[in-house]
Order: C-alpha cells, then structure tokens, then sequence
C-alpha cells in the first residue's frame, strides 16, 4: 500500500497538536490503521502506547512487520479484527483514524482497493459508534476526509455529542480548492481553530508551512 501525503498530513498535524496537550503520555488508538503510518508518526513524537485495529489480513501483516522494525516495537500493539467487536470499557484519550472516503460512490471492481477507498465495511455512523464506545470522556479523536464529505462526517459527529476543536483545510496547491480536511473533535463544545496548509506553492515547490509540518518525518525537506 502507498503512504500518501494526505495520510501524512494528518499524522504530523495529529502529533503537533498532542505535544501541545495535557496528556502527557495517552493510550491512543488507531482505527483502520493500513500499513500503520500513522501509529508510527505519532510514535515518533508522542510517549504513548498505540493500539492499531485493522481489519485487513495483508495490510495487518503490513503494519505488524513494520511495528517489529521500528524503533518504537515495545509501545506498538497490532490487533486484526473489526473495530465494531473490540469489546471492554471505555480505554482510550485519543482516536486517530483514516477511514474509508466515500460511503456512496462508484467502486473499481477491486476488492481490496474498494474496502481501503470506499465505507464497504465501516460506515461513518460505525465509526463513530466505535469511536463514541472505545473513547473516554474527556478524550479526543482525529479524523480525515475529503473536503466534501468531511461535512457530512461533521454532521453525524454532531448527533453522536462531538464537536469539532480543530479543522485543518488541505490544498494540493495554493492554485487549488480544499481537497481534504484533518479534523480533531471531541465532546465539548467550544470554540474552534480552523487553519488551511497548502503542499506546493506557485513554482511547484513544497511551501514553508508544508516543509515545517513534515520535516521531522521526510528525509529530504
């Protein structure tokens, strides 16, 4: 599976945002975790024991392989199961998941390209059951989606008690619209942060705000 830009995005805000907090050393989960980019992003700057559920076989054999390489193997768990049957109380301070984009759309024929793109297995109404049953109170979870559906997603997380803190609107270029939003929410209402990144600037080159969000994890920035 490819590690795409947007994926890394959400990891490096996700973290930013988590040095920042109170929590100084959480129980995080990450849900539809693929290859487990983003446990191993947050990782790398965050002194927490990540849990990672994914349902896949080969995408689980993925991230358990890449878990054992890191530097970080003894603070990563991997677990191969359907989120929606993870049972047991409340245990997590934040949720990171990168969910499947579109929950009504037209499919390639290609299974396993279908269950990562499209909610062919886990709905956002699932989702956020699962988040709602697995997350504690006072916790928080990070979430991105495409600039559309991220609306709709914005939508449901309000009848399920959660409301955003913090939006993070993501253009390819300072030429383009949004095309995917990082959102953080939780369960109090209050007032919200938004901000925009863009990748490339006007010359194609990687901007400033991309280049500091991503340096700690690319190696040519």
């Amino acid at each position: 599976m490819k590690v795409c830009t947007d994926a890394c995005i959400q990891g490096a805000y996700t973290a930013r945002y988590l040095n920042g907090s109170d929590i100084t050393a959480p129980a995080i989960l990450d849900i539809g975790a693929g290859t487990g980019l983003l446990s191993l992003m947050l990782a790398q700057q965050i002194p927490a024991v990540i849990t990672a559920v994914e349902l896949d076989t080969a995408a689980a054999g993925q991230a358990a392989a890449n878990f054992s390489s890191s530097p970080w193997a003894d603070r990563l768990l991997l677990t191969e199961q359907d989120v929606r049957k993870m049972d047991g109380p409340a245990a997590y301070d934040f949720i990171i998941t990168n969910p499947p984009f579109y929950e009504s759309a037209l499919k390639s024929g290609h299974a396993q390209k279908d269950q990562a793109m499209h909610a062919t297995s886990l709905g956002y109404r699932e989702l956020l059951q699962a988040i709602d049953r697995l997350l504690l109170p006072q916790g928080e979870f990070s979430v991105l989606l495409p600039a559309v559906q991220f609306k709709e997603f914005e939508q449901l997380a309000a009848g399920a008690g959660f409301h955003p803190a913090r939006v993070l609107q993501v253009r390819q270029s300072v030429n383009h619209g949004y095309f995917r939003t990082v959102g953080i929410f939780n369960r109090t209402a209050g007032a919200l942060q938004t901000g925009e990144l863009a990748i490339y600037n006007e010359h194609n080159v990687y901007t400033s705000a991309f280049a500091d969000l991503l340096q700690p994890y690319y190696l040519y920035l």
